[in-house]
């Protein structure tokens, strides 16, 4: 199956003069064009963006629920496990949360299978590992939503 790809369109004069104001690539100046950025207050809010540009996580289906049983696991200094998938999202995902709870609690593990062995999303083993090590708690990031089972 041969693929092929669609390039986005863009405003090359918009492109040419946000990488100007910015002082940066063309390159960098069409990436950002073709996302519908045109100004240097726009690309500061892309790259720089703060908290109350961000959308509210309590719109997440039981969000408040997780929160809550996270709190307690905290408070009662319960095992909790970060599990994430091994692509950059996942390992990066995992790194950012590991690195906000270790500083929370010294009950904090993470773990990432095997690409090969496990597979994508969680898994049967991760499970295993989690329940042979007496984790009361198991976050999971970037296991997709196909991780049913």
């Amino acid at each position: 199956m041969q693929k092929r790809w669609t390039l986005k369109s863009y405003d090359k004069e918009v492109a040419k003069a946000i990488a100007g104001e910015l002082n940066i690539s063309e390159v960098l100046g069409i990436l950002l064009a073709q996302r519908g950025i045109e100004s240097f207050d726009q690309a500061k809010q892309f790259f720089r963006p703060s908290i109350k540009e961000l959308h509210d996580p309590f719109l997440m289906k039981d969000m408040r629920k997780a929160v809550d049983r996270l709190v307690i696991a905290l408070e009662k200094e319960e095992k909790i496990l970060v599990f994430g998938d091994y692509d950059v999202d996942g390992t990066c995902s995992v790194a950012m949360v590991y690195q906000f709870l270790s500083q929370l609690s010294e009950k904090i593990e993470y773990y990432i299978p095997d690409r090969y062995a496990e597979g994508y999303g969680l898994s049967d083993k991760g499970v295993d590992y989690a329940i042979d090590q007496s984790f009361s708690v198991v976050i999971t990031l970037d296991c997709g939503i196909k991780s049913v089972d």
